[in-house]
């Protein structure tokens, strides 16, 4: 693995593993959604690429739950399948969040950036644990590296490679 494919995320599938067809791969990313994951993957509407996936911000429910854990960032990754060369090629890109209005709500800054960064928040709660002592519970964490180790995991299982772009077209 080079320098390039360092900095755009490109990972490659382990030797041996024969490579499935472009149905099972976006079968078994569209397999990670579920009502507990707090991302969605989902076809592209229009969006010039084939899969599109995003944290569930627009979502009543978990929209709450991100207002309240003082993100910053909204992540998407826009993901198209090269069948030829056997590698999805996934942009990522990050949009900078406020919190406006009442009820509260999340609003998109002009501030946008591409290819893989990371952003953690976390909530803590202080209490007494059952032993009586004082201690930090972990309440709340979001790790936007959390929706893109899942994709790729789910790619390079089936013997294709994650190709991270920066620059140019998806």
């Amino acid at each position: 693995m080079g320098i390039f494919d360092r900095l755009t995320g490109t990972r490659y599938p382990a030797e041996g593993v024969p490579p499935a067809s472009r149905d099972e791969v976006r079968t078994a990313l569209l397999g990670l959604n579920g009502p507990e994951v707090p991302y969605v993957v989902r076809y592209s509407a229009g969006e010039k690429c084939d899969l599109v996936a995003e944290w569930r911000l627009k979502e009543p429910v978990w929209q709450q739950i991100f207002l309240r854990s003082e993100i910053s960032h909204a992540v998407r990754i826009r993901m198209r399948f090269d069948r030829e060369k056997n590698e999805v090629r996934a942009l990522e890109e990050q949009w900078e969040l406020t919190r406006v209005g009442s009820p509260l709500r999340f609003q998109v800054t002009s501030q946008y950036s591409r290819g893989p960064s990371r952003t953690v928040s976390r909530r803590w709660t202080l209490g007494r644990g059952a032993d009586g002592r004082v201690g930090a519970t972990e309440t709340f964490r979001y790790d936007s590296a959390e929706l893109r180790d899942a994709l790729c995991a789910a790619v390079l299982e089936r013997g294709w490679t994650w190709r991270g772009v920066i620059f140019g077209k998806v």
